[in-house]
């Protein structure tokens, strides 16, 4: 497998988590109104704590840390988000789907050799 393509796919998929996840925790109170619609429960907690998962784990993507466990979280909230915040617009559900069946190919294949986790997985196969 070409790693610098693994690297570029990375850093592509994450790119849109790190971006929306700080927005959503500069901007928590205009997104806890969005949440609140959807009638989530603690909409202003549950701003925090989306937009936090999205920027660590974009970042954790980014870098490869740990990342196949990350990139099946990331697709599991992929879907549950497309399901449960855009099933009424198709482009944005299909853009859900679309980016967790990156991130399960991802899982599948690993974050490659250009990755914080490279060193911890060399060593314990040495």
């Amino acid at each position: 497998m070409n790693q610098t393509l693994i690297l570029a796919g990375r850093v592509l998929l994450a790119a849109i988590f790190v971006i929306s996840g700080f927005g959503k925790l500069a901007g928590a109170e205009g997104f806890s109104g969005y949440l609140a619609s959807l009638n989530f429960p603690a909409p202003l907690l549950m701003a925090y704590l989306v937009g936090a998962f999205e920027l660590l784990a974009g970042l954790a993507v980014a870098i490869g840390f740990q990342t196949r466990i990350v990139a099946v979280a990331l697709a599991l909230f992929c879907v549950a988000t497309g399901v449960l915040a855009h099933a009424g617009d198709q482009t944005a559900l299909l853009k859900n789907i679309a980016l967790a069946g990156g991130f399960l190919v991802l899982a599948g294949s690993g974050a490659g050799s250009i990755a914080v986790d490279k060193t911890k997985r060399e060593s314990r196969y040495a």
